[in-house]
């Protein structure tokens, strides 16, 4: 097996090599080596908190409901660390080897492993948006009010409810992100789909949109996508052992 996963990554080092354009679209499964859970998967979060918290409705009729799981479930996830995967993309990227990373995760892994280029999708739980008047905050201080004062952090400005700057189920994704990846999907020679089921949408759409314009899709992941049957190239590899080659590939270079 070992020597199967060196002749695969070996394989998708010399694609991306051939390119002049690629970028990565990753989901929940580059995170979960990190202790981050998944939302749907076998140890996913919806076995362990309703399914409707991320609800924006749900959040404004009763923002001490959600603060509260959040408290119990979200804040430990700040001491997750980036893994080889979030590593190896990093790397990908220093070396010229790929443009930008699109993520649909909202842990911030990506940018503490090195990436740059990163495009948020559904947003970021390292900073809160005031409600209200717009202000943002860090999340250093959603912490420490959590920890110290009332369940529901407020702004200090108009006193209006603090919600994490992440797309909830009925909202729009950010137009800015939004745009800023289907141009890039466009211009790309090359899609990376890593630790995504590639059934979410917009996001799945992206692969689509690079392959209909003359691009391949490659993607690795454990188990079946969306988007298998129009791949250029399948890796049904773990992501730690595939992308751990990968990474020793990359010395060489």
């Amino acid at each position: 097996m070992k020597e199967e996963v060196k002749k695969a990554a070996k394989e998708f080092l010399e694609t991306l090599k051939s390119a002049e354009n690629s970028y990565v679209l990753t989901g929940a499964g580059v995170s979960t080596p990190s202790g981050i859970p998944d939302f749907r998967g076998k140890n996913g979060l919806y076995k362990a908190i309703p399914v409707d918290i991320f609800d924006i409705d749900k959040f404004f009729e009763d923002p001490e409901r959600y603060y509260k799981f959040h408290k119990e479930r979200f804040l430990s996830f700040k001491s997750a660390k980036p893994n080889i995967v979030h590593e190896t993309i990093a790397r990908l990227e220093e070396k010229g080897l790929i443009n930008a990373v699109i993520t649909q995760n909202i842990d911030g892994l990506h940018q503490r492993a090195g990436s740059k280029n990163v495009i948020e999708l559904h947003g970021s739980m390292d900073n809160y948006v005031c409600t209200k008047c717009g202000r943002v905050y860090g999340s250093e201080y959603v912490e420490k009010v959590l920890m110290e004062k009332e369940i529901v952090p407020k702004c200090e400005k108009c006193g209006g409810i603090l919600k994490p700057n992440i797309v909830f189920f009925g909202e729009a994704l950010p137009e800015m992100a939004l745009t800023k990846a289907y141009a890039i999907a466009e211009e790309a020679d090359v899609s990376i789909a890593v630790g995504t089921s590639l059934v979410v949408y917009p996001a799945a759409l992206l692969p689509k949109v690079t392959v209909e314009h003359g691009g391949k899709l490659v993607i690795i992941n454990m188990g079946e996508t969306g988007l298998d049957n129009i791949a250029y190239k399948k890796y049904n590899f773990e992501l730690t052992k595939f992308f751990n080659e990968v990474k020793n590939l990359l010395e060489a270079i």
